[in-house]
């Protein structure tokens, strides 16, 4: 029973931080990435995104509830794990520390980013747009702290999209996997470039 159980929380796990969490990150990214076209552009899209219906609905029951699942239980399979990276020094293995790291950074990461953005503005009605965002990342500090942590969310998902394909039996064969691995670094590429020409636009 317990091994069942142990099986049904790894594959929702797994699951959660691909859909709904992994896409709302891509559509997160996406929209952020108006910013590099402007302030006005990217207020009308985020107004757009605040507009729409159900919308606390939808945050609550397809983005936070799913969210603190996937924290909560990937927190347990950090410290609960036991990686062979230094005994074998293969390639996944290192991946599989990596993923590991960089989900505990990403928890911290996003907790922050929730709190100064989607909380702030719920309890004191601070309004989401660029100037919000440009404030923020005016301080060198918090600019870098943004850098490591899109950085870090980025690859946890990409590196976790991978381990996704293969827990589900989706790429079984090893020329598969070794394809999965260059998509994934593909999608690392694009969502960080993103991400972060959406941070230097905000700064700068």
């Amino acid at each position: 029973m317990a091994e069942n159980r142990e099986f049904f929380y790894r594959r929702l796990h797994s699951l959660l931080g691909v859909i709904p969490v992994g896409i709302f990150l891509m559509q997160h990214l996406v929209v952020n990435y108006f910013s590099t076209y402007g302030p006005d552009t990217f207020n009308a899209v985020a107004h757009f995104m605040e507009s729409l219906p159900l919308r606390i609905g939808l945050e609550i029951f397809i983005i936070f509830l799913p969210l603190l699942f996937h924290a909560i239980y990937g927190v347990y399979i950090a410290f609960t794990s036991s990686p062979n990276s230094f005994k074998f020094g293969y390639f996944r293995n290192w991946m599989f520390v990596f993923q590991r790291i960089t989900g505990i950074i990403t928890l911290i990461f996003v907790v922050w980013h929730v709190w100064e953005t989607r909380l702030a503005n719920a309890i004191y009605g601070t309004e989401i747009n660029f100037d919000l965002m440009a404030t923020i990342l005016s301080s060198p500090f918090m600019f870098w702290f943004y850098v490591i942590g899109v950085i870090s969310t980025v690859f946890h998902f990409a590196n976790g999209l991978w381990s996704f394909f293969v827990t589900w039996g989706i790429t079984v064969t090893p020329r598969s996997q070794v394809i999965l691995t260059y998509i994934t670094i593909g999608v690392f590429a694009i969502f960080t470039y993103m991400g972060i020409s959406s941070l230097i636009a905000f700064a700068f």
